[in-house]
């Protein structure tokens, strides 16, 4: 047999869609009824009830990652990027704490994120996120019934570009679970690190917070070793996360697709235009309403 060319499975992938951009044993799960007994999905919802988070190794299958990594690299140039020092929360400062209160502890954020709808629709991201299979497993895994798109026009699916050199700070999600994939691993660095449920509703568990960020408390931190093709489920509403500084030459490419528990759920407008250089009105309308779990944000 002759050996394929690049064009010949650049083809192939590119015919490949639905529940078949995805590895074969996860398949069922995107066209069947999911039994919430089921031992892998209970592996998984055990996972995020102990840890926030759990990962599904190897998802996509290989054809559709080779064609993800090519489409993301292709719009990594329409990333909005910009650099500036925040805190945890990305809130203003307040001279009125003490020095070493979370607040008060800014940090250099190197970020560059593509907007959903900069990605064309073709994608296999896009097609993933919209599959009702795929939100289904993602509802299975996390214990719910139900789970809906994130009705944000830029942020409900995105592509993360970080450069060499560049990192994303210790942070918290604005929702309170995120799924997210690789799809360009970085020679080094990059490393995804994670407080599990250091926080909770109605407390922001500040000192243990401060020591991490402080560099003086690595105990409560957990490392995880990411592959492209892995899907990872993370609750970041209560987990302190960052991404370590990408070292190299190539650049880290990460999917997030975001869900929520309600329908009609859409980021403010401040974080719209820190994220993406721009608003919308669905983002100004959002500004009035608050997060009912008593956290900063």
């Amino acid at each position: 047999m002759q050996p394929q060319t690049h064009a010949q499975t650049a083809s192939r992938s590119s015919q490949i869609t639905g529940a078949q951009l995805v590895r074969r044993e996860y398949r069922r799960y995107l066209t069947e009824p999911i039994d919430p007994r089921d031992p892998r999905i209970a592996a998984w919802r055990d996972a995020l009830a102990t840890d926030g988070c759990a990962v599904l190794r190897e998802f996509l299958d290989p054809d559709a990652l080779a064609r993800a990594e090519r489409e993301c690299a292709s719009i990594a140039h329409l990333a909005y990027a910009n650099e500036r020092y925040t805190n945890c929360y990305d809130t203003h400062d307040d001279p009125s704490l003490p020095d070493d209160h979370p607040i008060r502890l800014f940090m250099k954020r190197t970020q560059a994120f593509v907007a959903r709808d900069r990605i064309p629709e073709s994608f296999v991201i896009h097609e993933l996120y919209k599959l009702d299979g795929f939100r289904a497993l993602i509802a299975a895994c996390l214990g719910e019934e139900h789970i809906y798109e994130y009705d944000d026009p830029f942020g409900a699916l995105v592509v993360n570009v970080l450069e060499p050199g560049t990192t994303h700070p210790w942070h918290y999600d604005a929702t309170e679970f995120v799924v997210s994939m690789m799809t360009r691993q970085p020679d080094g660095g990059g490393i995804f690190e994670y407080c599990p449920g250091i926080r909770s509703e109605g407390n922001e568990n500040e000192h243990a917070v401060s020591r991490v960020i402080r560099g003086v408390d690595r105990q409560p931190i957990k490392q995880l070793d990411l592959r492209p093709g892995d899907l990872q489920l993370f609750k970041g509403r209560f987990s302190l996360h960052r991404v370590t500084p990408v070292e190299g030459s190539n650049s880290r490419h990460t999917v997030i697709f975001s869900y929520a528990k309600t329908p009609g759920m859409v980021g403010k407008s401040k974080r719209a235009k820190t994220l993406f250089g721009r608003v919308a009105d669905v983002h100004r309308e959002a500004d009035g309403k608050a997060h009912d779990d008593e956290l900063i944000d």
